[in-house]
């Protein structure tokens, strides 16, 4: 049985996959705890959307970013991978989508449905996120995929909200 209150938080630092502690305000730190933020927004995304691929693509960013958050939760090489292919499943979802709704030639203010909403707050999450790994890799570079998945998940993420919205009945379509 796994103990959650160990103390070993207490003093501010915490474990990586890896073994080695760091402070919990590090940028390290940042990066995966942005994406467990990210995962609990897609959560809330997936009991809103009404468009089922949404729905579909929702479970599949869940899956990943457990991958991701592993990636940047340790300091050394380790299994977990971000493929060339993982960035082309994006690409290919970006091209689908695109197709399928009609861009908005301006900005866009959120909240054409709550769905869609929550949507947007996943895009922001994950640029943040995005942002956080950038301010890594100064420091500790990161994989290219990794870095590019990171960008393409919120270029759906904010397509996935136009299309809650307009395939829906919402506005802002």
């Amino acid at each position: 049985m796994s103990i959650i209150n160990t103390g070993r938080g207490d003093d501010g630092q915490t474990d990586l996959f890896t073994g080695e502690r760091v402070y919990k305000d590090s940028a390290r730190v940042e990066v995966y705890g942005t994406l467990d933020e990210l995962s609990s927004f897609l959560g809330m995304a997936k009991h809103q959307a009404k468009y089922e691929k949404n729905k579909e693509i929702i479970e599949y960013f869940q899956d990943k970013i457990f991958t991701l958050a592993a990636i940047f939760a340790s300091a050394r090489e380790t299994k977990y991978r971000i493929f060339k292919e993982d960035v082309e499943f994006l690409n290919l979802k970006i091209d689908e989508y695109e197709k399928l709704i009609k861009l908005p030639n301006g900005f866009v203010k959120p909240g054409g449905t709550f769905g869609s909403a929550i949507l947007d707050v996943c895009r922001t999450v994950a640029r943040r996120a995005e942002r956080r790994a950038v301010e890594l890799t100064k420091t500790a570079p990161q994989d290219r995929n990794v870095m590019v998945y990171l960008n393409r998940m919120s270029d759906l993420l904010y397509l996935m909200a136009r299309a809650e919205e307009q395939l829906t009945g919402g506005t802002n379509g």
